[in-house]
């Protein structure tokens, strides 16, 4: 493990963890949930706004910030931390998921993947290599591995192609991996195969990482299936290092995946809907461009102590998106990530307490299912 990287479990519950990161940037309480910082921005927020919801650690995009400004751009001005104003703990994806995210755009090979840009059309090639490198140079506490990333549902010799490609830049990524200050985290593959997915841990435990991430998942499966695989194949991982599920998911997902023995999360979900006036909220989901909301005093969520619910009822929220107003997505997106935010902590104190399963109850009883969309009345 990484000299400057350490993970302590403090409590379990059945197969839920609780735990701490530390990091050079200051330590990470788990489970967390890492709001998507793609561009070295969350969309809409503030790192202020960020600090407030409670956020310990973002994510960033190593694809899309090596093509603009660039690696080397990002550490003339100081790496990642100063460049986006963040003084915390910091993950880099390795640009793995847009090998699945922008087909269109791209050749996978055995050395890398092939990419045109989406910016201006430019070849760029990325190996496993120049994953690693670049992350170095833009600093992140915790930087990934080169992956590849199959859809759902794929053909068993697609899942184990995947499967052997992710295990050989693994390998890469590791020998390529200098800087000890940043932690390295292996990605597992292999779809909805159990077996396959055993495989794949078993290659990379081999190899050595500082935590180990589940990919792969949330691309077109049911949840029920990917629930089943998790409380299946989580709990075998190694009990000493965090465990990451990456682009995952809903409050249900992030609940089921706890109870699996999940560490850290990752999704855009709170920032991509609160753009789209879609609220998660303690009752379930509300869509505030729904006439019901019209005249709706309250806020959004009662039981949330955002500067949204706080401040702002639901009418003069459901007025900003009908009007376009840009600050409707912000109090909006402040008010899942806080709300994510609370969740985690939630469970955290229920793990501590040894009440999980028993939180887990009141929770999913607790939830109305998403509010159905209406004609809105304008």
């Amino acid at each position: 493990m990484s000299a400057a990287f350490a993970f302590e479990i403090k409590h379990t519950c059945g197969a839920a963890r609780r735990g701490v990161i530390a990091t050079p940037h200051g330590a990470i309480d788990t489970p967390t949930f890492m709001p998507i910082g793609t561009r070295a921005a969350v969309k809409g927020l503030s790192p202020a706004q960020l600090l407030e919801t409670g956020a310990q650690i973002l994510l960033a995009n190593t694809y899309h910030l090596m093509l603009r400004p660039g690696a080397e751009t990002v550490a003339a001005l100081g790496g990642l931390h100063r460049f986006m104003g963040w003084d915390r703990p910091l993950l880099t994806d390795s640009g793995g998921y847009q090998v699945f995210s922008l087909a269109e755009l791209r050749r996978v090979h055995d050395d890398g993947v092939d990419f045109r840009s989406h910016i201006d059309g430019t070849l760029v090639r990325l190996t496993p290599e120049s994953a690693i490198q670049i992350q170095n140079q833009l600093g992140a506490d915790i930087i990934m591995v080169l992956d590849e990333c199959p859809p759902l549902p794929a053909e068993p010799a697609v899942l184990r192609a995947a499967v052997d490609r992710t295990v050989a830049w693994a390998r890469r990524s590791r020998a390529a991996h200098r800087i000890e200050t940043q932690a390295l985290y292996g990605i597992i593959q292999g779809g909805l195969d159990l077996e396959l997915r055993r495989q794949c841990a078993a290659q990379l435990v081999e190899v050595g990482f500082d935590g180990f991430a589940v990919g792969g998942l949330s691309v077109g499966e049911p949840p029920a299936e990917m629930h089943e695989l998790l409380a299946a194949f989580v709990p075998e991982l190694p009990a000493d290092r965090p465990r990451y599920l990456m682009g995952v998911g809903t409050p249900q997902d992030l609940v089921a995946a706890v109870a699996a023995g999940v560490d850290q999360f990752d999704c855009v979900l709170p920032t991509r809907n609160g753009r789209k006036g879609y609220a998660f909220t303690s009752v379930g989901a509300r869509r505030l461009r729904n006439a019901c909301h019209t005249r709706a005093a309250e806020p959004l969520d009662p039981a949330c102590d955002c500067y949204t619910c706080r401040t702002f009822s639901r009418g003069y929220l459901r007025h900003l998106f009908l009007c376009g107003e840009v600050l409707g997505g912000t109090l909006v997106s402040l008010h899942n990530i806080r709300f994510y935010q609370s969740l985690m902590r939630q469970m955290r104190d229920a793990i501590g307490a040894g009440t999980f399963a028993t939180w887990r109850r009141t929770f999913e009883s607790g939830l109305v299912g998403a509010e159905p969309e209406t004609k809105e009345d304008e």
